[in-house]
Parts: structure tokens; C-alpha cells; sequence
């Protein structure tokens, strides 16, 4: 039995998951694999490829819901099963019961995969099953925006939770739901650099460029509809970004991007600040080194002034010039191609071979 831990990206499918069923379709005879994996927001995979069961795979799922309410005491909605099936309804069979200890279990016959599909898109849609269950829920939530129907009574919030540290609120309001993320960081410079990425946020937001995007706010204490809510999750240091979703954000295609931009939020905003961290350190970097050659550039200066005195200097066709031993060649190479900008002069170079010398002319 093997374990393994890996992190979690913004793609659908799972990296890994996706890497070992393109390793068990491509195998050229049958391969036992006992394999747990383990990704970020609690998720396992389980996958066995049993030797008394030659022609099926199996891949068991748990994965916390992301509503702690009424959704998860009845498990996954037909809604979630029928989004499941669709993944690749041939090749995938729903086992029912699931295996102990996990939410769902599939049973893959890669035999039965289409000829004309790419197996390759087949497996990244097999892969992407713990994003299609978590996004099923909140689908439902959301195309029902019109809809009078309330999930937890009239108009309170829903937590939902997709990271244990990291829930984020609901609130279905009249024509409109909007989504509530209490943001919180364990570094003080995060919070400055955070606090200005939604301070533009929303002031990008409510251009006119912008004007179709969901409306984006953001407040340093909570909402008025969070009211009545555990203090602990009302708790921040970042505050409160707020989006406002109306019917025209879920139309079509629109309502997959807008799925997983709210499941993402966390995320990217986690990278962004790791990023401007990441960028200002460079930076800084950067500019130290530059003040550090210019101090270095200086040190050389002096030295080179008290090394060509006046009683060097002699006079030939206009041209004011000095030798110097062929021994000090290599520190002219080094220093000439920077005199002009550190030193101020315009300097010639030639290596005269009768006489051995390094002449520099100073004009």
C-alpha cells in the first residue's frame, strides 16, 4: 500500500490522480496497485487495481461537503450523482454502497473507453470528480437565484465549508446571493499587501470596463447579513470581501467560471500575496546589489586617482596618455569598460607590442 501527499492546484482535475489512471490505461498487462492519496481540503483517493478483478479499477472519494447543513444529511443530491455519471458514463460505474470509510466509489473498465475519444480527456474527466462534487453544490445554490426557495430558512446565511480554515458564506438574498469570505493571515505584511490587492479590487470592480462582473466589495468588520454568526468565524484580520451573484452571472457557461472562481478565492489570493512577497523581495535584492557595486565603483575611483599621479602624465599628438607595466593589464581590461560611466572620462585602449606596455589615452 503506498500513501502520498500532494498540494492542490487551480485545475479541475487532479494532477496526480490523473498521472496514475494514464499509467494503469497504458499498462500493457494488468497492474496491482494499492494507492491512497491525499490532497489539499482534506480529499482522499483510494485506488486499487485488485489482481481477482482483472477488467475493473477502482477509485474511493472522501471529501468533506462543502454545506454542514441540510445538503450533507443526505449525502450527495441527484443533482451531484447525475453530474458524476456524465463524466464518461461507458467507462464509469457508481458502486452503491460506497467502500467503507469513503463517500464514493467508482468502478472503471477502461475497456469500455470509446475508440474515437482521447483517453487522455477521458482521464483528466475521471480526475476531476472531487471539483465536480464540490461545484455540484454550489451549482444548485446558485441557478436557483431567481428561485424563493431557501435552503437554511429566509435569507440566513449558509456556511460552506472547503478548507477547515478557509469557510466562506452564502446568503440568499432577493434577486441576488451573495458570497461572504472572512479573510485571515498569519503574517502582518500579508495582511498590508492583501489588504490593498482588494482595496483594487474594488475599485477595478466598479468601472465601467468591469461592469459585468460581479459587484466586489470589501469591509474590515462583518457584513450586516453575517449577523448572529460564531464569533470565531467573524474573527479576522483581513476583513470582509463580499460578491454579489444575479441571474446574469449563471447563464451558461458563465455558471462553471463563477463556480470555481468563488471555490478558488481563497487561493488566488493566497498566491497573488505569495507572489508580491516573491517580487518585492527581488526587487530589494536587486537594488542592494546595484548600491553595493556603486560603493565598490567608488573604492576604485580613489584608488585609481591616487595611482595616476601628475609626473606620469606625458604629452604625444594632442593626447594625454600614461604607461603602465604589463603586469596591471588585467585590472585595466577590468576597469576600462566601466570608467566612462563611474569615472567620467573617455578612454582608448591598446596593447603596444614592442614595447610590452598598456597605454590608456585619456582625451
Amino acid at each position: 500500500m503506498r500513501r502520498e501527499l500532494t498540494m492542490a492546484c487551480f485545475d479541475k482535475a487532479s494532477p496526480a490522480l490523473k498521472e496514475i489512471l494514464l499509467k494503469l490505461y497504458r499498462a500493457e498487462k494488468h497492474v496491482e496497485i494499492d494507492h491512497h492519496l491525499y490532497e489539499f481540503g482534506s480529499v482522499e483517493y483510494h485506488i486499487q487495481s485488485p489482481a481477482a478483478d482483472l477488467n475493473h479499477n477502482y477509485l474511493s472519494i472522501s471529501t468533506p461537503l462543502l454545506s454542514q447543513g441540510v445538503l450533507q444529511s443526505y449525502g450527495f443530491s441527484r443533482y451531484t450523482l447525475q453530474m458524476i455519471k456524465e463524466l464518461c458514463s461507458d467507462a464509469i460505474e457508481i458502486v452503491d454502497p460506497p467502500r467503507e470509510g469513503y463517500q464514493l466509489t467508482l468502478k472503471i473498465d477502461f475497456s469500455k473507453i470509446p475508440r474515437e475519444k482521447d483517453p487522455e480527456k477521458v482521464m483528466t474527466q475521471i480526475s476531476s470528480v472531487q471539483a465536480i462534487i464540490l461545484s455540484s453544490q454550489l451549482k444548485e445554490m446558485l441557478e436557483n437565484v431567481n428561485s424563493q426557495v431557501m435552503y437554511q430558512g429566509m435569507y440566513k446565511p449558509m456556511k460552506l465549508v472547503y478548507h477547515p480554515r478557509e469557510p466562506f458564506y452564502v446568503i440568499k438574498q432577493p434577486r441576488k446571493i451573495t458570497a461572504v469570505f472572512p479573510m485571515r493571515f498569519k503574517e502582518p505584511s500579508d495582511v498590508i499587501i492583501a489588504t490593498a490587492f482588494f482595496q483594487e479590487l474594488v475599485d477595478v470592480g466598479s468601472s465601467e470596463k468591469w461592469a459585468k462582473a460581479p459587484p466586489c466589495t470589501w469591509s474590515p468588520i462583518p457584513p450586516p447579513e453575517l449577523q448572529g454568526e460564531p464569533l470565531e468565524d467573524l474573527t479576522t484580520n483581513g476583513g470582509f470581501v463580499s460578491f454579489d451573484i444575479s441571474s446574469r452571472h449563471v447563464e451558461g457557461k458563465k455558471l462553471d467560471k463563477t463556480v470555481w472562481g468563488l471555490l478558488n478565492f481563497y487561493a488566488y489570493v493566497k498566491t497573488h500575496v505569495k507572489c508580491t512577497k516573491g517580487f518585492t523581495q527581488r526587487r530589494m535584492q536587486k537594488r542592494l546589489e546595484s548600491l553595493v557595486e556603486v560603493r565598490n565603483w567608488k573604492s576604485e575611483k580613489s584608488k585609481v586617482a591616487q595611482l595616476f599621479t601628475v609626473s606620469q602624465l606625458k604629452k604625444s599628438k594632442g593626447f594625454s596618455f600614461f604607461s603602465l607595466p604589463i603586469s596591471h593589464e588585467a585590472f585595466f581590461f577590468f576597469l576600462v569598460p566601466h570608467a566612462k560611466h563611474y569615472i567620467g572620462l573617455k578612454l582608448a585602449t591598446y596593447y603596444c607590442k614592442r614595447k610590452k606596455k598598456f597605454k590608456i589615452y585619456l582625451q
